[in-house]
């Protein structure tokens, strides 16, 4: 049973309580007044009828009220009726009323035509039942016969009008009943409709979305569904295009707007820019919510976008996530009152599923970044080892093997001389043995990862020490060093050897500091020489013409570990090379500085 069907028979219901103590008020002023005893049939038709209409009450209540009960209930309605009548005076009874019941139950249940048929066999019946009460007969004189039957026709007649009304509104009534039902339903089926419709699209533009990571492809994706959902709720005008203006405001670096990517715009106005601080545009910014403008072509800002003159409504969606906001989604359609709420909702979110997906497009591409840098950081690492290897222990081999040619040449003549030049070969063997040996402890030094930051400085003096004469001064804070986890102390030592490097090979220095101390909460280690210096500017400016990535890797080995390298050189006033590394009290990522 639908809603409506339960209206209607909580109606009956409500209606026989009624009449049935209409029945039993004007039955017992007729017994006050005449003073006589109250009629047992009525007593038991009024009792059959609560009865009856009760058990019709629990059986609605419980929605078990089913087509036989409710065709019996109105042939029991019938039959009461005209109990009623013949138990209560017949013709002249006071009870006629009480006929409504079965006329208004079969107009609510019925069309009109069989609940107009009833009412013509009551009124029938009841002149049938007068003609006999009052003994009428056709050979009676006509005005006598008239006289008598008049008052009988006339109430049959108002029975007959009252009877045809109650049809007439009570038909009325179930099919006014009947069409909000059917509204109602309708309005319900579009509603699963347009849910269905934008729980599809928003599945077509996830799968989409999820299908790239690629920054345009996202953008693109949104405005493609967002055409698309327009003309998916919009199936009354699928005669016809409909068509929309579409713009992806992302902000720049300077926090103005700027369009990423567009629909239906010229090439011209697509390189407009927007400040975002007027019209909708302002508005939706600090409101985080859609904003709607029946003018979008008269807006302070959008007016520069010459298509959106010829819309006549224009919505603007922030593209957010969380506290964080990207941009604004901007669309313009030359219909009128089209963007709905529920279209509006639509619109929210494919702005969010565009966002999740610019998000996982942009680590994404960072992460392609990230690993690009660290293949270019391997490369430079195995183009300094072979550059190492041929200006160092190449070199020095192939000399060892022409003094060899030449002691071989020189034994017969002059073995004293040869003896000699084998002691020095020998010595420059060593060398080259200690040269190799530290290359191979800088590669990957085992002491690092067993004992720590200060052991494997340490060790690296002693290496550099054998074969070079830079002194080196080391000024180490062990407590500072064991605050360091182990790819921080990975990062400083790379950085280390790195500066240690250059500053041996490039600043003929007479001396080298390298400090490891504690400040703050930061971690701090400095490599310092007197040597001659150099433009800092100058050679991060010619940085893409360089074949060398030394610095560069100063810089990125911090960054790493969330920390920040400072150069600070001149020419004639040496160098120094600060990083700083937050300490176990402050994990934040320090900000890049580079002077």
């Amino acid at each position: 049973m639908n809603d409506s069907e339960f209206k209607i028979e909580w109606l009956f219901v409500s209606l026989r309580w009624f009449f049935l103590l209409a029945v039993a008020a004007v039955i017992g002023i007729d017994v006050i007044l005449n003073s006589k005893p109250f009629p047992s049939v009525v007593l038991v038709l009024l009792a059959i009828g609560g009865v009856s209409n009760m058990m019709t009450l629990i059986m609605l209540l419980r929605s078990s009220l089913g087509r036989g009960t409710r065709a019996l209930m109105l042939l029991l309605d019938v039959v009461q009726t005209l109990g009623f009548v013949a138990t209560s005076g017949g013709a002249q009874s006071p009870l006629l009323f009480v006929s409504i019941i079965p006329i208004s139950t079969a107009a609510m249940r019925l069309s009109l035509f069989p609940s107009l048929a009833i009412v013509v066999t009551f009124v029938v019946a009841y002149w049938g039942i007068a003609w006999r009460q009052a003994n009428l007969s056709p050979s009676m004189p006509l005005p006598d016969l008239l006289s008598i039957a008049f008052p009988y026709f006339t109430n049959g007649l108002i029975l007959l009008l009252a009877g045809g009304a109650v049809a007439l509104i009570s038909t009325r009534l179930r099919q006014t009943l009947v069409a909000d039902r059917e509204r109602r339903d309708k309005e319900s089926a579009a509603a699963v409709e347009t849910a269905h419709q934008k729980a599809r699209l928003i599945f077509e533009l996830a799968s989409t979305l999820s299908a790239t990571l690629n920054y345009e492809r996202v953008l693109e994706a949104a405005l493609d569904v967002s055409n698309a959902g327009l003309r998916e709720f919009y199936t009354t005008t699928k005669d016809r295009e409909i068509t929309q203006v579409g713009m992806i405001l992302l902000f720049s670096m300077d926090q103005s707007l700027y369009i990423a990517k567009s629909r239906s715009i010229s090439t011209q106005d697509e390189r407009k820019r927007f400040p975002g601080q007027r019209g909708v545009l302002s508005v939706s910014i600090e409101k985080a919510e859609p904003v709607i403008t029946d003018d979008p072509g008269a807006d302070p800002e959008l007016s520069q976008i010459s298509a959106l003159h010829y819309c006549r409504q224009g919505i603007v969606v922030p593209l957010r996530a969380g506290f964080e906001s990207y941009g604004l989604l901007v669309l313009g359609s030359p219909e009128p009152d089209i963007y709905s709420p529920d279209f509006q909702d639509l619109l929210v979110a494919i702005c969010n599923q565009a966002v999740m997906a610019l998000q996982n497009a942009s680590l994404y591409q960072n992460l392609m970044d990230e690993k690009e840098r660290l293949v270019s950081v391997e490369e430079d690492a195995r183009k300094k080892l072979a550059r190492n290897l041929h200006d160092g222990p190449t070199q020095t081999i192939a000399a060892i093997a022409m003094r060899l040619n030449y002691i071989r040449m020189l034994v017969p003549r002059d073995p004293t001389k040869s003896i000699e030049e084998l002691e020095q070969l020998e010595d420059l063997a060593r060398k080259t043995t200690k040269e190799i040996r530290q290359m191979l402890f800088t590669l990957r030094p085992l002491i690092l990862e067993s004992q720590g930051l200060i052991p494997a400085l340490e060790q690296l003096k002693q290496k550099i020490s054998e074969t070079d004469a830079l002194p080196i001064h080391l000024e180490l804070d062990k407590e500072a060093g064991a605050l360091l986890s182990q790819e921080a102390q990975g990062a400083i030592f790379y950085i280390i050897d790195e500066a240690t490097t250059n500053a041996r090979k490039h600043s003929q220095a007479r001396n080298l500091w390298i400090r490891l101390y504690r400040k703050g909460s930061n971690i701090l280690a400095e490599i310092e020489d007197d040597g001659k210096g150099f433009d800092v500017a100058a050679v991060e400016a010619s940085y893409a013409t360089r074949g060398s990535l030394g610095m560069m890797n100063l810089y990125e080995r911090a960054t790493l570990v969330k920390g920040k390298t400072l150069i600070k050189s001149a020419k004639g006033q040496g160098t120094k090379i600060t990083v700083t590394i937050p300490g176990p009290a402050s994990d934040t990522p320090l900000p890049p500085t580079r002077t």
